[in-house]
């Protein structure tokens, strides 16, 4: 057992880790984007899809970059009394907080993904159903959701995108739920890299 959840360990925390490493550099693309909309509102006519597409990019760098926090243990934790907690104690309260963290990760891709099946166009209740459909050609794409802003871009990308990061999230909970069973029964899975 211990084997195939290091197994999964490895291959989450390296695909995570993979992907992290590339959305540090999304805050150049915002900061790229944020620096041409100062100079065309300046110098020329001001263009419509700057702020939109700032936004954009940096959901893309916040939702991609969790799973890679997560791994880093950079999230922010309460620590009144847990520093002072020997390591078996800290996994054991660690396994019982990310059973919750994954809960609420699977509400999030749940609901994340019928709010992609619905900027596609479907209207119904059942967007796992609606979505293989797609995969198995029983389904088709309707009228697709756009923005009501001026420029108007399509959502399902982004709505995408949120999917994508909830679900690597969801994946990066369950790695770290594995390495806080390992520590539990005194062993080690998973490397932290600073």
């Amino acid at each position: 057992m211990i084997k195939a959840m290091a197994a999964y360990v490895r291959v989450v925390d390296a695909v995570n880790y993979r992907i992290g490493r590339m959305m540090m550099w999304g805050l150049f693309v915002m900061m790229g984007i944020l620096l041409w909309s100062s100079i065309s509102k300046t110098f020329f006519l001001p263009s419509l899809w700057t702020l939109e597409m700032a936004q954009f990019a940096m959901v893309t760098y916040y939702i991609m970059g969790g799973p890679y926090s997560i791994q880093l243990g950079s999230n922010v934790r309460m620590d009144l009394f847990y520093h002072n907690w020997s390591p078996r104690r800290k996994a054991w309260f660690d396994a019982f907080t990310v059973l919750l963290l994954i809960l609420y990760l699977g509400v999030l891709f749940y609901g994340g993904l019928g709010s992609t099946a619905y900027s596609i166009g479907y209207w119904g209740t059942e967007p796992v159903a609606y979505f293989t459909g797609l995969l198995t050609g029983s389904e088709e794409i309707g009228r697709l959701e756009r923005s009501s802003t001026a420029w108007r871009p399509y959502i399902w990308p982004i709505k995408a995108i949120m999917v994508l990061g909830f679900f690597l999230m969801l994946l990066q909970a369950v790695s770290e739920f594995f390495k806080d069973i390992a520590r539990i029964n005194g062993q080690e899975i998973g490397v932290r890299r600073a």
